[in-house]
């Protein structure tokens, strides 16, 4: 059985939704959590602590162990408020989940600067900005689980969200790098990619079709993403019950040689360069440059020692 006694996690966003269902699950398998929520709308404006207490003594009602905190995780005296505050109350800090965000949907033309800024800062920037504030306490531990939540609106592209599936795609990014850096410390990176019936889904889909999109489906999923035997630089899609992983993958491609690296001839080889057969997962920005540098180097008869 996957359980959490004696780890302490922090939710952000956990007032409500997703964050609320993760924080419960976690508390419910034995973690000691930090239920943060800034306790804003959807849309970010307005700030409350009511919903984050209601989950802690929601928590508490139930045997386990829960703080609040309020802090907004684009700021940063904020957020070092709340991790000195979880360490103090539980002396560690084991387990992050990066949840909190907020919508801002209008079509790219109609949508202002404010608006896209805002919204990248609260998910990408808020989640980089509670991360770095465990990351170097993970550290010293040897220690750390951290989930970054991301969207098939960042992965794929929906209508309306140019704002949000920026900010949600570029956490897979900052996931891939982190995963790099943390791994000689034992943290592991993670994303998960929810859908789900929340505050954030009300209005776009049928009823039906919401009563089937639980948020205790996809807090099963997180669980397992901050687990002792957790995997990493793993995208889990869950929703309604379903799971499944997204994963970047790079196609052989062609080599062209010097006389023919011009623009018609990358037209004319273009079906080639989009042929799935072969295709591979790489694990690092250099891998790429290792496999076009790699065939170059034949063409010529160079060796790379």
């Amino acid at each position: 059985m996957i359980r959490f006694d004696g780890r302490t996690a922090i939710v952000t966003g956990a007032g409500n939704g997703l964050g609320k269902s993760h924080a419960l699950l976690l508390a419910e398998r034995g973690a000691n959590v930090v239920v943060n929520d800034l306790g804003g709308t959807v849309d970010g404006s307005g700030a409350s602590s009511a919903a984050a207490e209601s989950v802690v003594q929601e928590i508490a009602s139930m045997g386990g162990n829960a703080i609040a905190h309020g802090a907004n995780v684009t700021k940063a005296d904020e957020v070092a408020d709340m991790v000195d505050a979880a360490i103090k109350a539980f002396g560690a800090v084991d387990i992050l989940v990066n949840n909190a965000g907020i919508l801002r949907d209008k079509s790219f033309a109609k949508m202002t600067l404010a608006d896209f800024k805002l919204v990248v800062d609260v998910h990408l920037m808020g989640s980089v900005t509670c991360t770095k504030a465990v990351w170097d306490h993970m550290r010293e531990r040897g220690y750390g689980r951290i989930v970054m939540t991301s969207s098939s609106s960042g992965i794929y592209g929906n209508f309306g969200q140019s704002n949000y599936g920026a900010a949600k795609m570029g956490l897979v990014g900052l996931m891939n790098v982190l995963s790099l850096e943390g791994k000689k410390n034992g943290i592991r990176v993670n994303t998960l990619s929810p859908t789900a019936a929340t505050r954030m889904t009300e209005g776009l889909l049928p009823p039906a079709a919401l009563d089937l999109m639980t948020v205790e489906s996809v807090s099963a999923g997180l669980a397992f993403l901050v687990s002792e035997e957790a995997p990493e630089r793993t995208i889990l899609c869950a929703g309604a019950g379903g799971y499944a992983a997204t994963r970047i993958y790079e196609t052989p491609g062609v080599y062209l040689p010097p006389e023919e690296q011009t623009p018609e001839d990358v037209a004319a080889n273009f079906n080639r360069i989009l042929d799935p057969a072969g295709q591979d997962m790489l694990t690092d920005g250099s891998g790429q440059t290792i496999k076009f540098v790699s065939a170059a180097a034949k063409h010529f008869g160079v060796s790379l020692g």
